[in-house]
């Protein structure tokens, strides 16, 4: 089997030391290295990502290409494929940032509006307890109390600055008015997460809709990214009615050309995973989201608690 060359590892190198890139920075690594524009030469540049997934798969890391869904810009990160006890050590976060990272998150998924935020004062206000009480902590963690010291005494400071830490790391994002979304690691990097715990998917791409538009009918369950619901209906011959219940959906779409079903491209080749390698070597570059939320299946609601809050009084609530 022919060696990585220098281009390959070029394309890698970037992805880990500077972490994510943007759809238009890779495509400038990527020409740099083969002289080639990957928007005309897309053939060459899908090669070169299945050569390098395809040895990245020995070690249990992939180059993987996603969406961000809170702009729907395309991004390419170096990621890992597997969670286990020894990644964990390679994280630079604390079991209390950690910990915190979970709730984030777990508040965000389980929003039945699907806003794919939640308030910055709503998450300087979280509740580490909770994490002991969904048994991600450990018994032999807790003090006589059931709730480590370390979680009883993480301030609102300390939780402002791993807020920072997070936004910085791109875990997650400001988003305007106040408020914290999910950063494009995330996205990168916890699609298995997202489907092991079942959260509600994209009905166009069938990636997590954490933040999707719903279906006008609250008793249908439909949820579409807004980039998706873009493409789909700007396409020529598609209703422009939910795909689940027939029902017409509203929406106001970029003034943009209709496309032909033939011409819309993705990053579907990029962002699926190639193969399913054995447990082997890590990255610390993709360790930490592992490390973040490695529990999380054991402390996460069940997938039935996600449904167990109705759309209209999500709505009440807000």
């Amino acid at each position: 089997m022919p060696e990585l060359t220098d281009g390959h590892k070029v394309l890698i190198q970037a992805l880990i030391s500077r972490g994510p890139l943007s759809e238009k920075d890779f495509h400038a690594v990527f020409n740099g290295v083969t002289g080639k524009n990957p928007a005309n030469h897309k053939q060459l540049f899908n090669d070169y990502l299945l050569k390098i997934n395809k040895d990245l798969s020995h070690v249990q890391c992939e180059l993987r290409g996603c969406r961000n869904q809170n702009d729907g810009q395309v991004f390419y990160g170096f990621v890992n494929n597997v969670s286990d006890n020894q990644s964990e050590l390679g994280t630079k976060y604390s079991v209390p940032q950690i910990a915190f990272y979970k709730c984030i998150i777990e508040a965000m998924v389980q929003d039945a509006t699907a806003q794919g935020c939640i308030s910055d004062i709503d998450a300087l206000n979280i509740r580490l307890e909770n994490q002991v009480l969904n048994g991600a902590v450990p018994q032999s963690q807790h003090n006589s109390l059931g709730v480590p010291a370390a979680f009883r005494n993480f301030s609102i400071s300390q939780k402002e600055k791993t807020l920072e830490q997070l936004v910085r790391d791109k875990w997650l994002c400001s988003i305007p008015d106040g408020k914290i979304g999910l950063g494009v690691r995330s996205f990168l990097d916890l699609r298995s997460w997202f489907r092991s715990n079942d959260i509600p998917s994209c009905e166009v791409c069938n990636e997590a809709a954490v933040k999707a538009e719903l279906c006008p009918n609250d008793d249908c369950n439909v949820r579409i990214h807004q980039y998706c619901l873009n493409k789909r209906f700007s396409r020529k011959k598609v209703e422009r009615v939910c795909p689940g219940c027939g029902q017409q959906w509203r929406c106001v779409l970029p003034e943009v050309e209709e496309i032909e079903e033939e011409d819309a491209q993705d990053v579907q080749i990029q962002s699926q995973p190639l193969s399913h390698p054995k447990r082997t070597l890590r990255s610390r570059a993709a360790t930490n989201a592992d490390a973040l939320l490695a529990s999380s299946s054991q402390g996460a609601p069940h997938s039935s608690d996600f449904r167990r809050t109705t759309r209209s009084s999500a709505r009440l609530r807000s």
